[in-house]
């Protein structure tokens, strides 16, 4: 008899509560893959609403993960950034190196079909900004920016920041990365854009495209958009209540104030695009040498051991990071 392959995996137990801990995999059934995980990454945003508890009841379906076990609030097994080998099963795959939606675990088996070989010339560890590239893709289809627009990105994270080296590329655009911290700064030069606080951003931007996260943040979106300009929101605040000033010259102004959420291909795409293409793009720019710059947002690295703690601190006092990955083995 085949011994049974043990696997280790991150689980939310309760509001800033989480452990590890161990399972049996089953047998692995025909097209299906078992991957060693070399690499996880957070998706901070989403992951601290998780591990605090603030998902709201009416988002309990909508915010389940392809691989999630258990419900929310907790216990829950939650994540979407995985990049491993595969060591078993279809054997055009083996000893591929695949991204993967699936929670933080050390080793995982799912179907053939539900893991994207990594392109040629694509480090494994750059490989976990694919999510959040992802989502930049589909932020700015909705966005739909022009040639020469002036574009100003709220929330220096790592979305914003990934929203911002694409707008970049637009010809002609010139793009403001704003946040509160002025250490962010120090990211703008590789992404090939200026960086301004709130007090000191550019008004009158054709484009605003919101990824802070915060309420405030919102607020100086609206506040540094030109007449007639899209106000793209990138957040999600979950279960926070957000108050802003439409009262002033948001109407004056005719501002157009647009949601966007990665769960569903943007609208302009979706006739011709579905989620596995638009994350074959995510990783083919990944790995675009040029994509080596973006190398600068993984700014933290922690053991698998380790997430119960990371996971709590980000999730209350996240510091310098960006993006965080964590190391398998």
């Amino acid at each position: 008899m085949t011994e049974a392959v043990q696997a280790r995996a991150f689980w939310v137990t309760g509001p800033q509560r989480g452990e590890i801990r161990s399972e049996a995999l089953p047998p692995l059934p025909a097209d299906w893959v078992r991957v060693k995980t070399r690499f996880s990454g957070i998706s901070r945003g989403t992951e601290s609403l998780v591990l605090r508890g603030e998902v709201p009841p009416s988002e309990y379906a909508r915010m389940r993960a392809p691989f999630q076990a258990g419900d929310f609030p907790a216990p829950v097994k939650y994540g979407y950034i995985s990049v491993g080998e595969v060591t078993a099963g279809l054997e055009a795959l083996r000893g591929r190196l695949v991204y993967c939606l699936y929670p933080h675990q050390d080793v995982y088996q799912v179907p053939a079909a539900a893991v994207v070989p990594l392109p040629a010339g694509l480090p494994a560890g750059r490989a976990v900004l694919a999510a959040n590239l992802e989502t930049a893709i589909n932020g700015l289809w909705d966005a739909a920016p022009r040639v020469g627009d002036r574009i100003a990105v709220i929330g220096a994270g790592t979305l914003g920041c990934l929203v911002a080296w694409l707008a970049a590329r637009v010809p002609g655009c010139a793009v403001e990365l704003i946040d509160t911290n002025p250490r962010r700064a120090r990211i703008a030069p590789a992404l090939g854009v200026d960086f301004r606080t709130p007090d000191t951003a550019t008004a009158d931007a054709d484009l605003v495209i919101h990824a802070s996260g915060s309420p405030p943040g919102l607020v100086t979106a609206l506040g540094v958009a030109a007449f007639e300009a899209t106000v793209l929101e990138l957040s999600w605040f979950g279960a926070k209540p957000v108050s802003l000033p439409l009262g002033e010259a948001f109407h004056q102004r005719r501002l157009r104030l647009v949601s966007s959420q990665v769960g569903t291909v943007a609208t302009a795409q979706r006739g011709r695009w579905d989620h596995r293409r638009r994350l074959e793009l995510a990783l083919s720019l990944l790995a675009q040498p040029a994509s080596a710059q973006l190398d600068a947002l993984v700014t933290d690295e922690c053991a698998f051991e380790a997430l119960p703690d990371v996971q709590a601190r980000l999730a209350t006092a996240p510091g310098e990071t960006l993006t965080q990955r964590v190391r398998y083995g």
